[in-house]
């Protein structure tokens, strides 16, 4: 054998090698602790949500999955900071609907729909419009007459710019033909403390924001955003039966990684989330709070973040929202 054909055997030897060694990798992961990006301030329903994978993954694995919130720019901060990080499995972002109204809506440091890799949905919920007791309504109907003559004097809580409790109450003004104006804050937490305040007048919340709330007279709901009631809250009307079927913006939440992350490792995420979701005791949980068990796999979490975005652009047309 002549040294060319040698060197071309070894070449090839360690190519094998390297091959190997890379699923052998996989094969052994996690074999360390995993950071999970929460961009949103801790205390909100994101933080609810991220810590309930976050314990199946710990438990399944026997790797701790470290909460990181990284609030700031209507999440734009710490999914920077996700999608800049190495794509290894050691790192997972908290994604939602945040993810596809940002990509409609202002000027971000990455692609929504190229530098992530969705790897799992968890659970959706429609939004409950809920209001400080010192507001005299107690209907909808009583809320737009309000709203209609005190115009752009009624003021909302959001847990950002551009996110969910945001863009509903700009549905709601489009087809109830109001004016409110938004105050925005870096999570839903803060926004309902503020609210419970009296510092603001309404929001457009996550139930499980404000559910124990409501239950204690601290706040008051109005409506549920949609054609449904919640079964934590069942004397409170959906927005339809009160005659505004078209307020229905549904929000997601869900798990995802760096591009570039081994689908073998995205796969096993995904599997450990479709069980979590699967487990009666997690359903009982999620219902409590106003959340609806909702599992999508990786090419099924794309296809509705691709659905949100588009839905999120006609929001932002039909309300004349200023895109930044």
């Amino acid at each position: 054998m002549n040294a060319y054909a040698v060197r071309v055997r070894i070449l090839g030897s360690l190519v094998i090698l390297g091959l190997a060694g890379g699923a052998f990798a996989q094969q052994e992961y996690p074999n360390r602790p995993i950071r999970f990006i929460v961009p949103y301030a801790p205390g909100g329903s994101t933080t609810w949500t991220s810590r309930l994978v976050g314990q199946r993954l710990t438990e399944a694995w026997g790797q701790q999955v470290i909460i990181d919130n990284r609030p700031g720019a209507s999440t734009v901060i710490g999914t920077e900071a996700a999608v800049r990080s190495k794509p290894d499995g050691y790192t997972l972002i908290y994604i939602g609907s945040a993810l596809a109204t940002n990509h409609s809506l202002v000027k971000t440091p990455y692609d929504a729909r190229k530098d992530i890799a969705p790897i799992a949905s968890v659970s959706s919920f429609q939004n409950v419009l809920a209001v400080h007791p010192s507001l005299p309504v107690t209907t909808i109907k009583e809320f737009i007459a309000l709203a209609k003559a005190r115009p752009g004097q009624l003021n909302y809580a959001t847990s950002g710019y551009g996110g969910p409790t945001h863009l509903v109450v700009v549905l709601f003004n489009t087809v109830a033909g109001i004016n409110t104006q938004p105050i925005n804050y870096k999570g839903g937490g803060p926004a309902v403390v503020d609210l419970m305040g009296g510092h603001v007048h309404f929001i457009m919340a996550v139930p499980v924001n404000v559910v124990v709330h409501i239950k204690n007279g601290r706040l008051r709901a109005i409506a549920i955003a949609g054609d449904k009631r919640l079964n934590t809250l069942p004397g409170v009307p959906s927005f339809a039966e009160a005659g505004l079927p078209g307020v229905s913006l549904p929000t997601w939440q869900g798990v995802g990684a760096p591009a570039g992350t081994p689908r073998a490792i995205i796969d096993r995420i995904s599997a450990e989330v479709e069980k979590l979701v699967a487990m009666p005791e997690t359903k009982e949980k999620l219902e409590a709070e106003g959340f609806v068990p909702h599992y999508r796999n990786p090419e099924q979490t794309a296809e509705m973040l691709n659905a949100h975005i588009k839905r999120i652009a006609e929001i932002i047309k039909a309300g004349n929202i200023k895109v930044e």
